[in-house]
């Protein structure tokens, strides 16, 4: 199933993703943001454990900001497990 998330405090606006019935993450995007390292993230958490790449992302902020795209990511998976 896709999901679209709508990021908060980050340059990204949105984040859109599946997670199929087996829990694994597919087809990660973030529109506007930093194009080639949230493409490189897309591409590393492609395949995994949504679970997982939740606990690793989680709490990642990016430089004086209190959150990071990788930090919506994990939020954007929580919201959808819950």
């Amino acid at each position: 199933m896709t999901y679209n998330y709508t990021t908060e405090g980050t340059c990204s606006k949105k984040i859109t993703f599946d997670i199929d019935e087996n829990g694994i993450l597919h087809n990660v995007s973030f529109l506007g943001g930093c194009n080639g390292n949230l493409k490189a993230i897309g591409l590393l958490v492609e395949g995994k454990k949504a679970t997982d790449i939740m606990d690793i992302l989680k709490g990642n902020t990016c430089g004086m900001r209190p959150t990071s795209c990788a930090d919506q990511l994990a939020k954007a998976i929580q919201e959808v497990i819950k």
